[in-house]
């Protein structure tokens, strides 16, 4: 009996090791030529490149698909039992975070998957050596930061199954500077204005209050230009947070000047001018370093 319920271990051991001992494995490299612009709304973009793939056996059973995207054409130059060799033209999509817009980070990726063989039929294998992005490749507006080829297992509840993926993903990112300049700048100068008026002194407070009530309508009508430039997302980019930031600043200003204006209609000047002396220099130093820890801590 004890044999018995050995033997049927062993049986149902090598069951299940079976699939994955006649997985034929095919290596798989990607050589970029070419990208198209990348859409920040869709995260759609278009990829000119070569495929390899090397088989142990025989690789005309292969019939692979991109997972994330269509072929919009595929020309075939080497057909041989052993090995393919694509040129491709494809149109994709990655998911988009935008969470540090605009100085955000995307992955552009190739995620191609075999249409009928399961991983425990095929399994890709990165050819890292044989994988690169083209010198000749410019993305304009971002930087290429790097690539990696890697092997990913994509499971189906729905159907059971699991399918072995080829995954190139191409990291990129925004030219800090350009994005400062075009996102931030405007803003900024706002911002330095609304703090120069700290300086004029209590009795010039309704030009205070002018000042700043033009700095406000004037930071709205740039946040919404900014939002403008992206898709609705349901959290705060980076550009919110800088724009909420900004907003309480210049709540705070207006808030100020009210209450030192109150104060001089209430012949209570040497109160105002305390409240004038304290905020006077100090602004220059508390805003700066909120802003500082803005961009530090998120």
């Amino acid at each position: 009996m004890k044999k018995l319920i050995y033997l049927a271990f062993v049986l149902a051991l090598l069951a299940a090791l079976a699939p994955c001992a006649y997985a034929q494995k095919v290596d798989v490299s990607t050589y970029v030529l070419n990208l198209g612009k990348f859409d920040v709304a869709t995260g759609a973009f278009t990829a000119d490149f070569y495929l390899s793939m090397k088989c142990e056996d025989n690789c005309s059973g292969i019939n692979f698909e991109f997972v994330n995207g269509r072929a919009a054409s595929v020309d075939k130059i080497t057909d041989e039992d052993n090995e393919k060799f694509y040129r491709i033209q494809a149109n994709l999509n990655s998911p988009v975070d935008l969470k540090k817009f605009p100085f955000d980070r995307q992955q552009m990726q190739i995620i191609l998957e075999d249409k009928k063989l399961t991983n425990s039929e095929l399994v890709f294998s990165p050819d890292v050596g044989a994988s690169g992005i083209d010198d000749s490749v410019v993305f304009p507006g971002w930087n290429i930061d790097g690539w990696k080829a890697e092997e990913k297992t994509h499971y189906y509840p729905v159907y059971d199954e699991s399918y072995s993926q080829y995954v190139f993903s191409i990291n990129i990112s925004k030219i800090g500077i350009n994005s400062f300049i075009k996102t931030f700048l405007p803003v900024v100068f706002i911002v330095l204005i609304i703090m120069c008026t700290f300086i004029l002194d209590p009795d010039k407070i309704v030009t205070r209050l002018t000042m700043v009530s033009t700095g406000l309508v004037a930071s709205v009508m740039f946040h919404i230009s900014i939002s403008n430039q992206i898709p609705p997302v349901g959290y705060l980019t980076m550009a919110d947070k800088f724009m909420l930031l900004t907003y309480f600043f210049i709540l705070a200003s207006f808030t100020l000047d009210v209450i030192i204006l109150e104060l001089i209609e209430q012949n209570k000047k040497e109160i105002a001018e305390k409240f004038h002396r304290a905020t006077e220099y100090a602004v220059f130093i508390i805003v700066p370093i909120l802003y500082i820890l803005l961009f530090l801590l998120f």
